[in-house]
């Protein structure tokens, strides 16, 4: 007889009642979890988002290294051309292109610049000024011309030639007159020795749109040539009279450049432009021929080096804006072309 303990069942459980009894869920212990993975995610996330602009900021060095290096690279050899010079001796190229103003390519600053450092090297032979151009201002002008003689006498045995292209017209013209020699083709237009100032009248049309002009000067004169105001003819007697002197500036510089080459007719100096041939007469140039006739037969030194200031296209951009918003603002401009 067996005899067994009353409580034995609850005392005695069952093989494997303690594998299949499922953990519990503690509130506290789901919060701890959660923001233990909350936080690993944020880190992590801070970590890939440095590693990114790190990345980003060593791409944009690179792009800063790269654009110095293109610009000193552009700088050294398109601004001056003058790799080119250490080859040896060479004619010196400067070119007088589009209109003589301020700001521009062809402005007294970038020419003289150009023309200045092409006497100064050593390997020069001689300069040839590669004019295509309707003319400009006339102090851009006359400042490229007292340059060009101020080389002439500091370099004497440097030679300055000016080819004209299509056009070697008034101020162009003014700029060639200081040279030793200029060249041009039959048909390039040469001359226009004159003077001229721009300008509209629109007294008439606000008139009729009803708008009433208002302006206030210190100064009588103040008010000359306003667009929108009737024409005085004692301003307008004044303007011819400084139209008249730079005029006579100019017909005094080309005369003294051009010396006793020019003939007499009194033509010359009216504002006419003619050919090639016909300016060959006139004794406004002194030979029909191009830049490669110079190069090989005058010169005889057909190696060149372009001493020309080159822009680049951001730099030229702003500049015609400027100048286009100056152009609206001072409708009245002096130019000899």
């Amino acid at each position: 007889m067996i005899i067994r303990p009353r409580n034995s069942k609850a005392s005695s459980p069952k093989t494997g009642d303690n594998f299949n009894k499922k953990p519990s869920h503690h509130p506290s212990r789901m919060n701890d979890e959660w923001y233990k993975k909350t936080v690993d995610r944020l880190v992590f996330a801070s970590l890939d988002e440095q590693k990114k602009q790190r990345k980003w900021k060593i791409v944009f060095k690179f792009l800063f290294l790269f654009y110095f290096i293109v610009s000193t690279v552009i700088f050294i050899v398109v601004f001056f051309d003058k790799f080119a010079v250490d080859l040896g001796d060479h004619t010196a190229i400067v070119d007088v292109k589009g209109i003589i103003v301020d700001g521009e390519p062809a402005s007294a600053d970038n020419i003289n610049l150009a023309l200045t450092t092409a006497f100064e090297d050593k390997n020069t032979k001689a300069v040839i000024l590669d004019i295509n151009s309707p003319g400009g201002s006339p102090v851009q002008s006359a400042l490229i011309y007292q340059h060009i003689k101020k080389l002439r006498k500091k370099y004497p045995k440097i030679p300055i030639y000016a080819v004209a292209s299509d056009v070697c017209a008034s101020g162009s013209y003014y700029i060639a007159a200081a040279t030793d020699k200029i060249f041009a083709n039959e048909s390039s237009i040469i001359g226009s020795i004159g003077v001229r100032m721009d300008g509209f009248g629109a007294v008439n049309a606000i008139n009729k749109l009803g708008i009433t002009r208002r302006l206030m000067t210190a100064g009588k004169n103040k008010s000359m040539l306003d667009p929108f105001l009737p024409i005085d003819q004692h301003k307008k007697q004044h303007m011819q009279q400084v139209l008249n002197q730079i005029h006579q500036q100019f017909i005094k510089d080309v005369k003294k450049g051009r010396g006793k080459k020019l003939t007499t007719n009194s033509r010359i100096f009216s504002g006419l432009y003619w050919t090639g041939n016909e300016a060959l007469k006139l004794g406004l140039i002194d030979k029909l021929a191009d830049k490669n006739y110079v190069l090989s037969q005058i010169i005889k030194e057909e190696n060149t080096v372009n001493f020309t200031l080159k822009e680049d296209l951001l730099s030229r951009l702003g500049q015609r804006v400027m100048i286009g918003i100056k152009s609206l603002i001072m409708d009245n401009n002096i130019n000899i072309r």
